[in-house]
């Protein structure tokens, strides 16, 4: 479920580190959902701050709240590869685009990939594939909202903020849990 930019104002996000496989990830939450899960090394993690504070019009503390003890708990089930999609509540302040590429982003399902081209397509503008990447690299909820799962085109790997590597393990981990055969070709 994702709960749209405003509703999320005005409750203070709290935010807890996360340890995952793939390294230390950084989770907030408002009153109302999830609105951060980010990799603690990416550079744009301070404007994510930044940009959230002015959106929701809140402040930022470190803390733990029931959505970021549920997100906790599914993120290791994941991990696991018990989980495959994710319930817990999401708040993500953007643009009308953004959210239309968000929500399309999670109907792509676990284990699957999509271009970002199918992605525009999907969201009845086949020319906004450049629109449709620019929208995927401002998601600020990492895995939950998979934008793990966009590919190029030509099917290689392009364009994940984590990292290339980090994306290669994240759908090798699904093909894993899905019954796919592994791709073991980094690029």
């Amino acid at each position: 479920m994702i709960i749209k930019g405003g509703e999320g104002g005005g409750y203070m996000i709290k935010t807890t580190k996360i340890e995952t496989p793939l390294g230390e990830m950084i989770a907030g939450a408002t009153e109302k959902g999830i609105c951060l899960l980010e990799f603690t090394d990416r550079d744009i993690l301070s404007s994510d701050y930044e940009d959230l504070t002015e959106l929701l019009e809140t402040t930022i503390k470190s803390g733990r709240n029931k959505y970021l003890r549920l997100l906790k708990k599914q993120m290791k089930e994941y991990f696991k590869g018990k989980r495959k999609e994710f319930s817990v509540p999401l708040v993500t302040p953007g643009t009308d685009f953004q959210q239309a590429a968000w929500a399309e982003l999670l109907k792509i399902p676990y284990g699957k990939t999509r271009s970002y081209h199918e992605q525009a397509a999907s969201l009845k503008n086949p020319d906004a594939t450049r629109a449709v990447a620019h929208a995927n690299a401002s998601n600020r909820i990492a895995i939950v909202i998979p934008c793990h799962r966009v590919i190029g085109a030509d099917g290689h790997l392009v364009g994940y903020g984590g990292g290339l590597k980090r994306k290669k393990w994240l759908l090798d981990h699904e093909k894993k849990y899905s019954g796919k055969a592994v791709d073991l070709d980094l690029f």
